[in-house]
């Protein structure tokens, strides 16, 4: 899924001073904000990246969660063809299934427990509609940034089906990057951790992580503890560079379910903009041109029922910076 919103905020997210280790986890609770995203029966997601408070979690610069919405009361996703640069699409459900197809010529499926992970880079365009075998709608919709030696990469599609592993009362799957033993194959462009962990009733879960990671708890179901900190659903929890564990403490009677995301500090001041990622205003504007020009630059996509997405109007001033707060 991606952002249609009619009037998306701009955002340029920027760098930080240099954090010195630390021993315990330091958790900032970030709380979603409801956004819908169009349409006559707007699909409603919870966002929790970008915002003030934080942009950017390693390179991780988008966190949509939604559902689980009965598909027969929302219509679903439908989401017809539109553009993406500079980054990559990190898709990824817990429930139900969408349909992909993009400029790539690729046609696959997003199913619960599957990565497909498309690299928008110079530019891409691609369609995400839930099929009709899909009931309930629920999962999470994440974009990472692309760095800047990688922004014009060509486009790209990965699919990814990771196997889980069981350990501590937790069943976690990988799919990307390195965490309890799993390694995901697929090709990222900066060091990244991407993992759903369920986790038993009450259950206690550490986990060894890379202390130059900044690390992102999101908790899809349950409460989830995190040092002191305790985390509600929908919300994420930031926890700073420094430590070389992570315990999740489970504080339900029912299973929880999280997503946990790391990555290195992007070290590098990049705006964001509806579907687009460049680094400044004119990289936006021009990447917006090109889409309502029909641009070969994003090429077509094939075989979608209907019209493409138009683009929201600029807004009528230069695009300025969002930062992330200065790290201690």
């Amino acid at each position: 899924m991606s952002n249609i919103e009619t009037g998306p905020v701009e955002m340029r997210c920027g760098t930080d001073t240099a954090e010195a280790p630390v021993a315990e986890p330091r958790v900032d609770v970030l709380t979603p904000r409801d956004v819908p995203l169009g349409g006559p029966r707007a699909m409603t997601v919870r966002r929790t990246l970008p915002q003030r408070a934080r942009t950017l979690i390693g390179a991780w610069c988008f966190a949509d969660h939604y559902g689980p919405d009965d598909v027969a009361a929302t219509g679903g996703m439908v989401v017809p063809p539109h553009p993406h640069t500079g980054l990559q699409t990190v898709s990824w459900l817990f429930t139900g299934e969408i349909e992909h197809r993009d400029s790539l010529g690729s046609h696959a499926y997003v199913r619960p427990g599957e990565l497909n992970l498309m690299t928008g880079g110079h530019g891409i365009a691609h369609s995400e509609v839930s099929t009709d075998r899909t009931s309930v709608l629920h999962g999470v919709q994440l974009w990472v940034a692309l760095p800047h030696e990688h922004r014009d990469t060509e486009r790209d599609f990965q699919h990814y089906a990771p196997e889980p592993v069981r350990a501590e009362g937790a069943e976690i799957r990988v799919f990307l990057g390195s965490l309890a033993g799993s390694d995901s194959p697929v090709a990222t462009f900066s060091p990244l951790l991407g993992a759903e962990i369920v986790l038993a009733p009450h259950a206690a879960l550490t986990l060894a992580v890379d202390p130059g990671f900044e690390h992102g708890v999101l908790v899809d179901r349950g409460t989830v503890r995190v040092a002191g900190t305790v985390l509600a659903r929908a919300e994420l929890g930031y926890v700073h560079p420094g430590p070389t564990a992570l315990t999740l403490h489970n504080e339900s009677a029912a299973p929880a379910r999280i997503v946990l995301l790391g990555g290195t500090p992007f070290e590098e001041e990049i705006v964001m903009w509806w579907n687009f990622i460049g680094r400044g205003h004119d990289d936006i504007a021009r990447a917006r041109e090109d889409w309502e020009n029909h641009s070969d630059r994003f090429g077509a996509v094939a075989d979608y029922p209907g019209d493409r997405l138009p683009a929201p109007a600029l807004p009528h001033a230069t695009i300025t910076p969002r930062r992330n707060p200065p790290r201690a």
